[in-house]
């Protein structure tokens, strides 16, 4: 790997994911890839987010492998982390008043009932600093 791009250890993925309030949630629907952005909150090793009836909670029904990806970027330096495990809907009253309070809280009104907490098994990350392309190709 290059000088411009650095990989991150695993506690340097978690001390970005934990400053995240936004990222991309990866799942497969219907066979095919979908990207939903949404605002998440991060701790203890657990991703939570809220959702409306629709999709993403049907498609967590069926495959509870989750993807969630984060990044952020200057003129100068960016960086990505990605985050594995495994997605379920809280249930049981006690998780959801723990989930109501924390921080999050949905940015667009549109009845984000459905509280799910992605339990994470693997993070990988980059960080990558801005340049001219240094192999001297064409950009």
């Amino acid at each position: 790997m290059s000088d411009a791009v650095e990989r991150l250890t695993d506690d340097q993925c978690w001390e970005l994911l934990e400053g995240s309030v936004f990222g991309r949630l990866a799942l497969c629907v219907d066979g095919q890839p979908e990207i939903f952005p949404l605002n998440v909150y991060v701790a203890d090793g657990r991703i939570l987010l809220r959702t409306a009836e629709g999709t993403k909670l049907t498609q967590l029904g069926v495959n509870d492998r989750a993807v969630f990806e984060t990044d952020a970027f200057t003129s100068h330096v960016g960086w990505s982390v990605v985050a594995k495990g495994r997605a379920r809907v809280l249930t049981e009253s006690v998780e959801i008043d723990a989930a109501a309070a924390t921080p999050l809280h949905p940015w667009v009104p549109m009845g984000q009932s459905h509280y799910v907490e992605i339990e994470v098994d693997e993070v990988s990350g980059r960080r990558f600093a801005f340049g001219p392309d240094t192999a001297g190709a064409a950009v």
